[in-house]
């Protein structure tokens, strides 16, 4: 029988090993692999988007509606080029009468785009796109296996020894059953961390240049965002976990000499595939 002492040490042990994987590696171990957690996220879309069109705040014909579809539809392309996970992405997108500025993405590339962001802002086309291209991004980058991933490891923290790990390389269910829960609100009630929301302001700010949508834009999102929910305070800042607007206003600039030769060469295919239509 292991002493209390061992018990720890394996416990940290444990812990240790899975940090140095990765959180979305941890993910994968426990049985939340990247095909389970989209089919899940599938699920759970599913069911977001019958309780919109049952509470009739599904938009399907307003302009709004169209054009975020159509931005959205010209994007699509380039992030299925974007995708390493290894697993085809369903791409849907869905817009919600709201006058929340909000948008999200669950795993696969389940999307939504409240009309209040669109509206209330006066975004244009390639503002949306920048809208769009970060919550791709985030997909993409799979942030929300990686919260998953950071669940296990806060309960292996807290106290899961080595025993703990078993089964699936060694977790059994009771270890991970606080995930059920989780797989109900990819991206939607819990927060990525600021260099997550790094990383989707970089990954979209590209992928809207190669559909041909200009990247300045997404500087003027983050400008009208200042004007309506200005989050620059320094408290503020210091306890978010997003960057602050300015923050992220002066990271997308050091982006644009890298991305607007990619957006000069696509916008002239964009505009030469218009014209011949």
């Amino acid at each position: 029988m292991m002493t209390f002492s061992k018990k720890i040490c394996g416990a940290l042990l444990c812990s240790a090993v899975l940090v140095l994987a990765g959180c979305t590696a941890v993910a994968d171990l426990a049985g939340y692999d990247t095909r389970t957690v989209n089919e899940s996220a599938k699920k759970s879309y599913s069911q977001v988007v019958s309780q919109a069109s049952s509470q009739q705040v599904l938009d399907t014909r307003s302009d709004t509606a169209r054009r975020v579809h159509q931005v959205f539809n010209r994007m699509t392309p380039h992030a299925n080029a974007a995708n390493q996970t290894g697993v085809p992405f369903e791409w849907q997108m869905s817009v919600i009468r709201s006058d929340e500025l909000n948008a999200w993405a669950m795993p696969g590339g389940k999307m939504a785009v409240y009309t209040g962001l669109v509206e209330k802002l006066k975004l244009s086309d390639d503002e949306i796109a920048a809208i769009v291209g970060h919550e791709m991004t985030h997909a993409l980058q799979e942030h929300s296996k990686n919260a998953i991933g950071q669940q296990i490891l806060t309960q292996v923290a807290a106290g899961y020894t080595a025993q703990a790990v078993a089964a699936k390389t060694g977790w059994n269910t009771n270890s991970v059953g606080l995930m059920k829960d989780l797989l109900t609100d990819y991206g939607i009630g819990k927060p990525f961390s600021r260099y997550q929301e790094d990383l989707a302001d970089i990954g979209g700010v590209r992928l809207m240049a190669q559909a041909g949508y200009n990247p300045e834009a997404a500087i003027t999102v983050w400008q009208k965002m200042n004007a309506a929910n200005n989050n620059n305070n320094a408290l503020v800042t210091l306890l978010s976990t997003h960057p602050s607007n300015n923050a992220r206003i002066e990271s997308i600039r050091q982006m644009l000499p890298e991305v607007m030769p990619i957006y000069e060469q696509n916008k002239i295919r964009t505009t030469t595939n218009k014209r011949k239509k």
